[in-house]
């Protein structure tokens, strides 16, 4: 098997009996990357020098009997809203100056440093991880190594892209409304959006209350094990969770059989397309046969489309208005609009917004009582045309109407993992959702555990 193609956990191994060393799989990845992602284009920064550097430290700690981390040596890629020391973070916007001292780690950087991975670059987002798709006037447009002329979805696109593309088995990403598990679906990986504050995060995220950082790999375990290195604390976040009191991955072979799931084609308003929902119909059945309880059911909320979008436009322009004047005369236009809107709302609508969204937990969260998890499709519609914000033809206006899926578990700040289930007769990668209580990730990554099993 080539480097490139192994898994986080595989590399580890290779690495600990000495098949393979952190240097040659850095090489591998980098050459890869060179070799392929002009036409994919999911990295905005590559630093072979310093991924070297990193991976010769790593090869002589495994030559010496001693690694670092968990995934020491491992390569892994980081989007570009993480604050990484050395690298500028530019957010695919313009407006942001890059000549200036980029001297911080952020939690995520910082946990993944600690644990001696080899961090290779920064992946493509679009303005400030403004939609769900990725694009912007600074990188250009990331395409899905699946079918190139296809948007790889967004905005953790470039993430999902490189992981998909073997640019390195895993990436962190964020997820304000699905921004982790819409591109996972897209590109047939793994995208898992722990529990609000379960990862760190600082600075604070402008999108607050529906921010979320998360891993995306080619396997639960691998998004287990890089959970469990993420998800160590970091005193800047004061919404960050107490640690873990056991491992995400030493939990991924409890007993899941015979729990009682719930699947939920439309979640009771979502118009799902034909081939998708034939393709995660036939994964829910493989699932009920191999053990999980599986009964048709709806949670019961109407879509909180407006609330979300109202929360979203106000985290925009808050922190659009931090920026350098004349910036609003750069911005992408669709975002430029989400701002105006974000301008025009007052406090009594961001509190109303909340109370839906606090609406939709206390459902959920009896939902629950009855069932350990819920399944849905991660998206109604496979990959559309590259360069677009809605799919081309549709009369659709904005980039939540084609996600609606995903974004009501931010708004509830539940757990939610997707996980790939097949490809349509075009090749085009589908996705499943798992979502389940909120600080039940251990639960939710040993049922995707079962689930990936059963359906490989």
């Amino acid at each position: 098997m080539e480097p490139t193609d192994m898994t986080a956990v595989e590399l580890v191994s290779a690495f600990s009996s000495g098949e393979l060393s952190p240097v040659e799989v850095t090489r591998a990845v980098l050459d890869r990357i060179a070799a392929h992602d002009r036409e994919i284009n999911s990295f905005c920064l590559v630093d072979e020098e310093k991924a070297l550097d990193q991976a010769r430290r790593s090869e002589e700690r495994w030559r010496t009997g001693y690694s670092k981390g968990l995934l020491d040596g491992v390569p892994i890629s980081i989007k570009d809203v993480f604050l990484t020391d050395g690298w500028p973070t530019l957010r695919g916007s313009q407006a942001i100056d890059e000549n200036q001292d980029w001297n911080v780690d952020s939690p995520v950087a910082a946990r993944l440093r600690e644990d001696g991975m080899v961090l290779v670059g920064k992946t493509t987002t679009p303005e400030i991880a403004w939609k769900a798709v990725t694009d912007s006037a600074l990188y250009g447009v990331t395409t899905n190594p699946a079918d190139t002329t296809k948007t790889a979805g967004g905005s953790s696109g470039g993430s999902a892209a490189a992981v998909a593309a073997g640019f390195g088995p895993c990436s962190v990403g964020t997820d304000g409304g699905g921004s982790i598990r819409i591109p996972a679906s897209f590109c047939g990986v793994v995208g898992f959006k722990p529990t609000h504050g379960r990862i760190p995060i600082f600075p604070a995220s402008p999108f607050g209350p529906l921010a979320h950082a998360g891993p995306i790999t080619r396997t639960v375990e691998d998004a287990a094990l890089l959970t469990d290195i993420l998800a160590l604390p970091d005193p800047r976040d004061p919404t960050a969770l107490a640690p873990p009191l056991t491992t995400f991955r030493g939990g991924l072979n409890r007993e899941v059989v015979g729990m009682d799931v719930a699947y939920s084609k439309t979640l009771g308003y979502v118009d799902v397309d034909p081939e998708v929902g034939e393709i995660v119909d036939r994964a829910v059945r493989v699932l009920d046969e191999a053990g999980l309880r599986v009964t048709a059911a709806d949670p019961g909320f109407t879509d909180p489309l407006e609330a979300f979008e109202n929360l979203w436009a106000a985290g925009a322009a808050t922190m659009l208005k931090t920026f350098p004047e004349g910036t609003r005369d750069k911005v992408d236009p669709g975002l430029g609009r989400v701002w105006a809107h974000g301008d025009r709302l007052g406090a009594v609508e961001y509190l109303e917004a909340r109370a839906v969204a606090a609406a939709v937990g206390i459902t959920m969260g009896s939902f629950h009582q009855k069932y350990n998890v819920l399944i849905t499709p991660t998206m109604p519609i496979p990959a559309f045309e590259a360069g677009h914000d809605v799919p081309p033809g549709s009369s659709l206006t904005s980039w939540p109407q084609w996600t609606p899926f995903t974004y009501p578990f931010n708004l509830t700040q539940q757990p939610a993992i997707s996980i790939p289930v097949g490809t349509t007769s075009a090749g085009l990668p589908v996705g499943l959702q798992i979502v389940g209580p909120r600080h039940s990730d251990d639960l939710l990554l040993a049922v995707a555990r079962f689930a990936e099993y059963a359906l490989s």
